[in-house]
């Protein structure tokens, strides 16, 4: 199906809105959320605060449509790292990688996120995590049916659900995201997913009997 054109005026609103995000992410993830207001983000910008505001009714509405847009994006490009590949470790390795470099290039954003949720006084985003985390368990979901997959193929041991797999999947890149965001060049990323992978995937320990 051919995608509608858009008209002139509708690309230069969404070149204004994208201006608009970006000017607003760098002032949040500078300096926090409760210091940033809509004139500043409007100056940084280059637009009149008129102008913002036809796009965004006020502050929460244009940081939540920062994080739902980031968030969209986190989620559509791991989807679809955990289904181009065929193969189920192959997959795995795809969706390490993925997630490091949807995080390498959004990592003013991931910093803003984790600052700012981490406070007990930030109850904007009380609507905000239902949605978010809908949508990541819907991930999860996926990333389970991969090790599902491998299970019935003998590819992967039934050592546990596959659901608790994909948690634990999860939980693992997160630390070592973590780690990378905190210090980068003590901790950089892994450039190899086997890396983060045989953590999970290799027996820590040596087969052994109980007495």
């Amino acid at each position: 199906m051919q995608k509608k054109k858009l008209s002139r005026r509708e690309r230069e609103k969404l070149w204004q809105r994208r201006e608009m995000l970006s000017a607003a992410l760098d002032l949040f993830s500078t300096k926090g959320y409760h210091n940033v207001s809509m004139r500043e983000v409007a100056q940084k910008s280059e637009f009149a605060i008129g102008t913002l505001y036809k796009f965004f009714k006020n502050k929460e509405d244009l940081y939540k449509s920062l994080i739902f847009e980031q968030a969209d994006r986190f989620h559509e490009a791991l989807t679809k790292a955990i289904e181009d590949a065929d193969d189920e470790i192959e997959k795995l390795r795809d969706y390490v990688r993925a997630k490091g470099e949807v995080f390498s290039a959004n990592a003013a954003m991931i910093r803003l996120y984790f600052a700012e949720t981490r406070g007990a006084s930030f109850n904007i985003m009380a609507g905000l995590d239902s949605e978010i985390r809908e949508q990541h368990s819907d991930f999860l979901q996926k990333l389970a049916m991969v090790f599902e997959s491998g299970i019935k193929k003998k590819t992967f041991k039934k050592i546990a659900d596959p659901y608790y797999l994909a948690v634990s999947i999860e939980s693992i890149t997160n630390a070592f995201l973590f780690l990378w965001l905190e210090a980068p060049e003590r901790h950089p990323y892994p450039e190899d997913p086997d890396l983060i992978l045989n953590i999970l995937l290799k027996g820590l320990s040596e087969p052994y009997t109980q007495n």
